[in-house]
C-alpha cells in the first residue's frame, strides 16, 4: 500500500486524504486497498446511535473479498475525531435486518462511540482524516440537517 486513502464529497468537490495506521490495522488497511482498484461512489449518512459519524455501505462493486477475512484489529468502541473505522455485520445477525452491513465510518467530532442496536460495538480503526479536519467537520454537519451526501472513497499514491 503506497500513501493512504481519501474521501471526496462530490457536490463541494472537495477531497480529504486519509492516512492508513498500515502498522496497527494492517491486513483491514491492505484488504481496503486493494477493495479500491477503482474508487467507489458511496452515500454518506449520518449515524443514529454513534454520535459525531458520517457511516457509507461499501458498494457490491468493492466486495472483492471475504469479510471474514479481516481480523480484529486496532478495536475500540470509542473512536478518536478523524479516525476511519471498518465494520462488518452478516446477514440476519440483527432481528429485522437480513441483509450484511459492509460498513466504513469517520468520525469527525469528539464525542463518539459504536453503541448500536445490540449494544457496544468494538470496530477497526483503520486510518484518520490527515488534513483540515475542521472543513471535513462541517461537510458531515451539514449531512446531519440537509440530509444524505454522494460522496467517493479511494485510494491516494
Amino acid at each position: 500500500m503506497a500513501e493512504g486513502f481519501y474521501i471526496e464529497f462530490t457536490a463541494l468537490g472537495r477531497r480529504w486524504p486519509i492516512a492508513p495506521y498500515s502498522e496497527l490495522a494492517p491486513v483491514t488497511c491492505r484488504t481496503l486497498w486493494n477493495a479500491l482498484e477503482r474508487p467507489a461512489d458511496l452515500t454518506a449518512f449520518h449515524a443514529m446511535f454513534a454520535g459525531p459519524e458520517i457511516m457509507m455501505g461499501l458498494p457490491e462493486s468493492a466486495q472483492t473479498f471475504d469479510p471474514a477475512s479481516i481480523p480484529a484489529e486496532n478495536q475500540t468502541c470509542f473512536p478518536a475525531p478523524g479516525e476511519c473505522l471498518w465494520f462488518y455485520q452478516g446477514r440476519n445477525m440483527m432481528k429485522g435486518l437480513p441483509d450484511e452491513l459492509w460498513e466504513i465510518g469517520i468520525f469527525y467530532d469528539s464525542g463518539g462511540r459504536t453503541f448500536g442496536p445490540l449494544g457496544w460495538t468494538p470496530v477497526n480503526i483503520f486510518g484518520k482524516i490527515a488534513e483540515d479536519l475542521d472543513g471535513f467537520a462541517a461537510a458531515c454537519r451539514a449531512i446531519r440537517v440537509e440530509g444524505a451526501k454522494a460522496v467517493t472513497f479511494g485510494r491516494r499514491g
